[in-house]
């Protein structure tokens, strides 16, 4: 009688062993993948950095637009590479100068305020510059960022500030 309480016991305890053993991990149910626009973001803050040293020492004010020409010059590499980089993985990436955005950030966000003596920042091709003791010095920039996977498209809008 024992013997035969305990074989049902066991059986009973079977179905109850594989339900838990089904909520552990399993790797073709992984949780979401990295934070493309994110990871975007702080690669385009370091690139436009990059891209605009210098630009102040070789760009008087009214030559502003050459300034701009530099930036976007010097930053295609990047573009073009993030554009690229999460084929491999099952992810279109595609990012992309936004004007309208650069102008909104210049004319609401633009670094000015008592004590400061600088001119008033303008948006050209998505760049925002400000002139600074009659140079030209790259703020920020606007850029689209769109993110498609299999499983929906991701579409944000984001400025990068130079600091």
């Amino acid at each position: 009688m024992v013997l035969l309480a305990a074989v049902a016991i066991g059986v009973a305890l079977v179905p109850m062993l594989l339900a838990y053993l089904q909520l552990g991990y399993h790797p073709d149910v992984a949780g979401p993948g990295p934070d493309h626009t994110r990871s975007t973001e702080r690669t385009l803050e370091r690139s436009l950095v990059n891209a605009s040293e210098g630009v102040p020492a070789s760009h008087a004010w009214s030559d502003r637009s050459a300034g701009v020409t530099a930036v976007h010059e010097r930053m295609n590499a990047t573009l073009r590479s993030l554009n690229r980089s999460a084929l491999g993985r099952g992810t279109a990436l595609q990012v992309s100068f936004n004007d309208s955005l650069a102008t909104r950030w210049a004319n609401a966000s633009c670094p000015g305020g008592r004590g400061r003596e600088f001119g008033a920042c303008e948006a050209d091709r998505g760049v925002v510059v400000q002139e600074r003791v009659g140079r030209t010095h790259v703020v920020a920039a606007g850029f689209d960022v769109r993110v498609v996977t299999r499983d929906g498209e991701t579409r944000a809008r984001t400025v990068v500030e130079r600091r």
